[in-house]
C-alpha cells in the first residue's frame, strides 16, 4: 500500500513537470540539459573500457616486431619487414617496409595488396597530411607514390599517421635470422602473433589512476546533483498549492521528487543523445594526440543501466534533502524567514572520515603492496565531498559578515545573504575539481622523479643522432648533413672493438676514428694531426687499454665482441708513435677509453669492422630544422630514423597515465564550463521578474550587471580558497602515502586555480547578453 502511494505520488510530481505550461517546461528542459550533460560524461567513462580493449586488440593483432620472437627459416609465407617510422613535427608516424618472400606471405591488417616497390599504402590522416601544403617537408622524406590507404582494422585511431612502403632491399640486411643486425628488420610468418609479456603497475601507478577516476567523475556527480534542482523555488510556491487543496507535507514532497525525477528522466534521453553525437564527434578530434574511432565507444550494457539507475535514484534523494529545511504551507513557501544557521560539526565529519580511511596507507610507498583500493576511493570521496558540504556554510558565514558598499555590491550582498545555498551549489563543480586537480598536480610532480630518469645526455653540445648503415662512406654522410640548413657542427666517427685475440678475447677496448676537430669533442687531446693515435687513460670502468696499447701490439678487429655475421677478423698493429690522451666526458655523458684514431692511421681493410655515428647540433631557431635533419637522413638510409636527444627519459606508463589524466580533464572542463552556463542561465530565469522591477524603477543595467558579477566572484574565491586548502591536504597526504617528501609546486597550484576561475569568468560574460534582455520592463507580465 505504501509503495502504491509512493509510485501515485511520483507519478503526478511527472505529470505536473510536463503539464506545468511554460515554466514547468522551461525548467524541465533546463533539469534535462544539466543532467543530460553529466549523463554523456558518464556514458563517456563506462565505454572507456570498451575503448580501451579495442585499440588494444587493434594495436595487438597488427603487432609484428619482437625481438624475443623465435627465428623462422625464409619460406614463401614469410616476409620481410623493417620499421621505418619517423616523426614529422611533433607528430610520430608509424611506419613499415615490407618484402615478401613468397606468394602465401601475410598482409597486414586493413591492407588489401602488398605496394609495390616505390609505392606505399597510407592512413586516411596521413593521404590528407601529404596532401596539404602542411605536408611539403614531409612529402620529401615519403615521396613514394599512394597506392591505397589502410582500412580502419588496421588502425588503433582515426587520426593516426601511418604508412606500408614497398621494399627489395631487406634481404642483405636480414641475414636469415629473425634480426639483422644493427637493423630492425624481422621475419614474420604472420601478423597479430607476437608474445609480449607486460609487468604488472605498480602500487604507486595503481594509486594514480584510482584518484585519477576519482577526480574527474567527482565534478560530474556534483553537477549532476545540482541540475536537479533547478527551479526550486519557483516550485516550491507550486507545491505550496498542493497544500492548499489537501496534501500533507510527505505528499507534497513525493510529488517534488517526481517532478526531479521527470527531469532526470529527460536528462537521461538527452545524455544518451549527447553521447551519441559526441561519439560520431570523437571520430574527427585529437586530444593529445590520442583519438578514436566511434566504434570503440561502445558502453557496458550493465554500466549503462547503472548509470541511469544512479541517476534517477540521485534525483529523488537530493530533492528530498533539499526540502528538509523548507516547511511548505497551503498559503506559501515558510523560506523567506531567516533560517537557522548551518551547522558545522557534520561537514567536518566527512573530510576527516577520508583522511582517516587514509591514514592506514601513510608511509606505505610501493613497497608494501597494492593500496587498499576501497580505501583509497573512499578517502578521496569522503575528502572531495567535504568541500560540496563545507562550501555552503563558509559562503553563509562570510556573506554575513559582508558590510556596506555601492550599490551593485550591495545587491550582491543581500542576494548571497538570501540564497547562499545556490550560491554555493554553483560553485561546488568547480571548487570539487580544482581540489582534486591540485592533489593531483601535487602527485604526479612528486612522483615524476621515481619515473623520469636522466640520460646524461649533453643537451647543448648535441641535439640529434644518426646512425650510418654499414656500407654507407661516413664522410658523404656527414657531408650531407653539413649542407642540411640548421645543422652547425657535425661530429663523425667509426666506432669499434679490438681484443687481443682472434676470436673469444678476454681483453678489449674502443677504437673511435674521427678528424681531429671531432676527437678533441670526446677526449682531451694536447695536439692532433690526421695519421695520430692516441691510447686514453683515465677512462671510468676501462683498464684494458694500457695492456693493448703497447707499441708493437697486435689486435683484432671483430674479435668476436661485434654483433651480426661472422667475418675473419681483421689485424691491426699498435704504430710506435702511438700517443697518450686524457679521458673526458663526452658528449653521450660517458668517458670514452680505448683508442682515438685519425682516419689516415687505419687501413681501408679495417673500415667495414666499424659503424658510423654522427652527432649534430643544431641552430633550433631554424623552423623545422628537425625535420630537414630527417628528410637528409632518408637519403642516406630510409629506414633508420634520427635519435632525438633529450635530458631525461620518462616511463611510458606514467606519461600514458598523465596522458589519460589531461584528456579526461579537457572533457571534464567543457563539462563544468556547459554545466555552468546552464546553471547560470537559470538563476537568471528565477529572478527574472525581479531583474524587471529593478528596470522599472530606475536601477542602471550597469549596475545590475555588476551585481551579477560580484554574485558569482564572491563564492567562486572562497570556493577557490577552500579547493586550494582541500587540494593540498589531499596532495599532501598522497604523497605520504607514496613515501614521497611533501614538495608544492606554487606555480601548479595558482595555474590550477586561475583556470577554475577562468572557466567562471568566461561562463558569466556568456550569460551577459540574456541578462541583458531579461533585463525589460515587459518582464513583468504574467499570465
Amino acid at each position: 500500500m505504501r509503495m502504491r502511494q509512493w509510485a501515485r505520488d511520483l507519478g503526478l510530481g511527472v505529470r505536473f513537470a510536463f503539464a506545468g505550461g511554460r515554466e514547468g517546461w522551461v525548467r524541465v528542459l533546463l533539469t534535462g540539459v544539466g543532467v543530460g550533460l553529466g549523463v554523456a560524461l558518464l556514458l563517456l567513462t563506462t565505454a572507456l573500457p570498451s575503448a580501451l580493449d579495442a585499440r588494444h586488440g587493434r594495436e595487438a593483432a597488427r603487432s609484428d616486431i619482437n625481438y624475443g620472437a623465435k627465428e623462422i627459416p625464409k619460406a614463401d609465407n614469410t616476409l620481410l619487414l623493417a620499421s621505418s617510422g619517423t616523426t614529422f613535427r611533433d607528430k610520430s608516424i608509424r611506419g613499415r617496409d615490407m618484402q615478401p618472400e613468397g606468394p602465401k606471405a601475410p598482409l597486414p591488417p586493413g591492407v588489401e595488396r602488398f605496394p609495390a616497390v616505390g609505392e606505399m599504402v597510407v592512413s586516411p590522416a596521413l593521404k590528407k597530411l601529404l596532401g596539404s601544403d602542411e605536408g611539403k617537408l614531409l612529402r620529401e622524406r615519403l615521396p613514394q607514390k599512394i597506392a591505397g590507404t589502410i582500412g580502419e582494422s588496421g588502425l588503433i585511431g582515426p587520426t593516426e599517421l601511418a604508412f606500408y612502403r614497398g621494399s627489395d632491399g631487406l634481404s642483405p640486411r636480414s641475414d636469415g635470422s629473425s634480426v639483422a643486425p644493427g637493423d630492425q628488420v624481422v621475419r614474420i610468418a604472420k601478423f597479430g602473433d607476437q608474445t609480449s609479456s607486460s609487468d604488472p603497475l605498480d602500487p604507486v601507478l595503481l594509486l594514480l589512476i584510482l584518484v585519477v577516476f576519482v577526480v574527474l567523475l567527482m565534478p560530474v556527480a556534483v553537477f549532476i546533483a545540482a541540475a536537479v534542482r533547478f527551479g526550486g523555488e519557483r516550485r516550491d510556491r507550486r507545491l505550496a498549492a498542493l497544500r492548499l487543496v489537501g496534501s500533507d507535507s510527505g505528499m507534497t514532497r513525493r510529488v517534488a521528487a517526481g517532478e526531479a525525477l521527470a527531469g532526470a528522466a529527460l536528462g537521461l534521453v538527452f545524455g544518451t543523445g549527447f553521447f551519441l553525437v559526441g561519439r560520431e564527434i570523437a571520430g574527427s578530434l585529437e586530444v593529445f594526440e590520442v583519438s578514436v574511432f566511434p566504434s570503440y565507444l561502445d558502453p557496458s550494457p550493465a554500466l549503462a543501466v547503472l548509470v541511469a539507475l544512479v541517476v534517477m535514484a540521485a534525483a529523488v534523494l537530493v530533492t528530498l534533502f533539499a526540502l528538509r529545511g523548507v516547511v511548505i504551507e497551503p498559503l506559501g513557501v515558510v523560506r523567506t524567514a531567516k533560517p537557522a544557521r548551518r551547522r558545522l560539526w557534520w561537514r567536518l565529519l566527512l573530510p576527516l572520515a577520508g583522511l582517516g580511511m587514509l591514514y592506514p596507507m601513510v608511509g606505505q610507498g610501493r613497497d608494501g603492496g597494492d593500496f587498499n583500493q576501497y580505501l583509497v576511493i573512499g578517502g578521496v570521496l569522503l575528502l572531495l565531498v567535504g568541500v560540496t558540504a563545507l562550501l555552503p556554510w563558509i559562503v553563509e558565514a562570510v556573506v554575513g559578515k559582508l558590510g556596506s558598499g555601492g550599490i551593485a555590491w550591495q545587491l550582491a550582498v543581500r542576494r548571497l545573504q538570501l540564497s547562499s545555498g545556490t550560491a554555493a551549489r554553483m560553485v561546488n563543480g568547480i571548487a570539487v575539481a580544482v581540489a582534486g586537480a591540485i592533489a593531483l598536480q601535487m602527485l604526479f610532480a612528486g612522483v615524476e622523479g621515481d619515473y623520469t630518469k636522466p640520460t646524461g645526455k649533453d643537451v647543448d653540445r648535441v641535439q640529434m643522432q644518426v646512425s650510418v648503415p654499414d656500407g654507407t662512406p661516413l664522410a658523404q654522410s656527414a657531408a650531407k648533413f653539413r649542407d642540411t640548413e640548421g645543422v652547425r657542427r657535425v661530429y663523425a666517427y667509426s666506432e669499434g672493438y679490438v681484443g687481443e685475440r682472434r676470436m673469444d678475447a678476454e681483453l678489449s677496448a674502443q677504437v673511435t676514428v674521427g678528424d681531429c676537430a671531432s676527437l678533441r669533442e670526446v677526449t682531451g687531446l694536447t695536439s692532433c694531426r690526421d695519421g695520430d693515435v692516441f691510447a686514453v687513460q683515465g677512462a671510468e670502468s676501462d683498464t684494458k687499454t694500457e695492456a693493448l696499447a703497447k707499441p708493437g701490439t697486435t689486435v683484432y678487429f671483430d674479435s668476436g665482441y661485434t654483433d651480426g655475421p661472422k667475418t675473419t677478423p681483421v689485424a691491426w698493429t699498435v704504430p710506435s708513435t702511438v700517443k697518450k690522451a686524457t679521458a673526458r666526458e663526452d658528449m653521450t655523458g660517458f668517458e670514452r677509453g680505448g683508442f682515438m684514431v685519425t682516419p689516415k692511421a687505419l687501413p681501408a681493410a679495417i673500415a667495414p669492422e666499424l659503424t658510423g655515428q654522427i652527432y649534430l647540433n643544431l641552430d633550433e631557431s631554424v623552423p623545422d630544422v628537425q625535420d630537414l635533419v630527417r628528410n637528409t637522413a632518408a637519403t642516406i638510409d630510409p629506414i633508420n630514423e634520427p635519435m632525438m636527444w633529450a635530458s631525461s627519459n620518462r616511463s611510458e606508463r606514467y606519461d600514458s597515465i598523465r596522458t589519460g589524466l589531461f584528456v579526461g580533464a579537457a572533457c571534464v572542463l567543457a563539462l563544468i564550463g556547459a554545466s555552468l552556463l546552464v546553471s547560470q542561465l537559470e538563476q537568471l530565469r528565477e529572478r527574472k521578474k525581479l531583474l524587471s522591477s529593478l528596470v522599472a524603477f530606475g536601477t542602471r543595467r550597469r549596475t545590475l550587471s555588476l551585481s551579477v558579477l560580484w554574485q558569482t566572484a564572491i563564492p567562486v574565491a572562497l570556493g577557490l580558497l577552500l579547493a586550494s586548502v582541500v587540494g593540498l591536504t589531499l596532495g599532501a597526504v598522497l604523497l605520504k602515502m607514496s613515501d614521497t617528501a611533501i614538495t608544492v609546486d606554487w606555480a601548479s597550484v595558482l595555474t590550477m586555480t586561475g583556470t577554475g576561475a577562468a572557466v567562471v569568468l568566461a561562463v558569466t560574460l556568456l550569460s551577459l547578453p540574456p541578462l541583458l534582455r531579461l533585463m525589460r520592463p515587459d518582464g513583468l507580465r504574467t499570465e
